[in-house]
């Protein structure tokens, strides 16, 4: 019998799958996935469920008494992503689809243990302001700036105030992984960007703007800290920021993204992936035989993400988005990764599975 029930709530995000791909492969551990869609390539318990039901949601619950463990990765975004991020509707859904959950799951789950929830950047503000750099846990947190972060983070430490399980909230930075239609997936956006720009030869031009320090965190490298985060002693009702561990700029990290799809690094050349069209996918997919879907189901919102995360029209450098990690560091997570070796695994990745051409 399963020690751990991990229920992953977003489980074909980009968080989601990558937590539920490790803990399906985790001795003694049980796996509910809860997507809207069943999640690709695992066989592992599914519930299809729309959190914003809460009626479905109530119904639902009866299933879970056993779940020990909870990954909320959940999201919900709007058309255009980053105006998104300020509006009303999307705090008051994302935070409506948390209670919908978890407020049937507290009432049925007496072995509850942890619940992981998270976040990102926008906790510091950086989709509105410069951060102060290093921005740490507990310190840089810029409350005044809507956020549907508050309003989750309020009603989680409100249901757990006195109850005898924990949380965690983990707040990644740029994440990279495997998903398909997600709304911050950067593998398929720059992915379909080199493809169509590869039938006018083998030179890859960087298409961003003006550079600005960064990090990202690979999402593998987030699924073992959300593992670590579940169990650890130190980890219990804290927030940690969670990276690869280095930082980068997109024209120092170019050519090795160009490199992995099979291609060389050009001169800037600005150009907003947004732009691109069904038309100039679809006839990818056809001459190279590909498996992947139509433009929109393949990328999401993710190429208006990646035009976001390279400051596409920006002409002056912009000040570095750079967040501490010593505080997951030295309540004892230590995973590190190269950030130019993720950018390459998660290529070939799409590549191995006809997702995207090969090199």
């Amino acid at each position: 019998m399963a020690r751990k029930t991990v229920l992953v709530a977003g489980a074909t995000g980009l968080v989601g799958y990558g937590a539920l791909k490790h803990f399906a492969q985790a001795p003694d551990t049980a796996v509910i996935a809860v997507s809207r869609r069943p999640p690709p390539g695992l066989a592992v318990r599914h519930l299809a469920l729309d959190l914003t039901d809460a009626d479905a949601c109530r119904a639902a619950a009866s299933a879970l008494s056993d779940v020990t463990h909870v990954v909320y990765a959940a999201l919900f975004e709007l058309p255009g992503l980053v105006d998104g991020w300020r509006d009303e509707r999307q705090i008051a859904t994302n935070d409506q689809m948390l209670r919908n959950l978890l407020d049937p799951l507290l009432a049925i789950a007496p072995g509850l243990r942890h619940v992981t929830l998270l976040q990102g950047t926008k906790a510091y503000g950086v989709h509105v302001r410069p951060l102060a750099v290093p921005a740490r846990e507990g310190r840089s947190e810029m409350r005044a700036q809507p956020n549907f972060y508050w309003a989750q983070e309020d009603y989680l430490r409100s249901a757990q105030a006195g109850r005898d399980w924990a949380f965690t909230i983990l707040r990644p930075v740029l994440i990279v992984g495997e998903a398909i239609g997600g709304a911050m997936n950067l593998i398929p956006a720059l992915g379909v960007y080199a493809a169509v720009m590869r039938e006018r030869g083998p030179i890859l031009p960087y298409p961003g703007g003006a550079e600005r320090v960064s990090q990202a965190v690979d999402a593998d490298l987030l699924a073992r800290a959300i593992a670590w985060a579940g169990d650890a002693g130190a980890a219990r009702n804290e927030t940690f920021n969670v990276t690869n561990g280095d930082v980068f700029t997109w024209p120092n990290i170019w050519p090795a993204i160009a490199e992995a799809a099979g291609m060389r690094a050009g001169p800037e050349e600005p150009f907003l992936l947004q732009s691109l069209s069904r038309g100039d996918w679809d006839r990818v997919r056809t001459r190279e035989g590909l498996l992947s879907p139509a433009l929109s189901d393949f990328v999401g919102l993710s190429l208006e993400y990646a035009d976001y995360q390279m400051r596409y029209g920006h002409t002056e450098p912009g000040r570095p988005a750079i967040v501490s990690t010593v505080k997951i560091m030295q309540a004892g997570f230590h995973e590190v990764m190269d950030t130019e070796a993720m950018f390459r695994k998660w290529f070939r990745v799409f590549q191995q599975k006809r997702l995207l051409p090969r090199p």
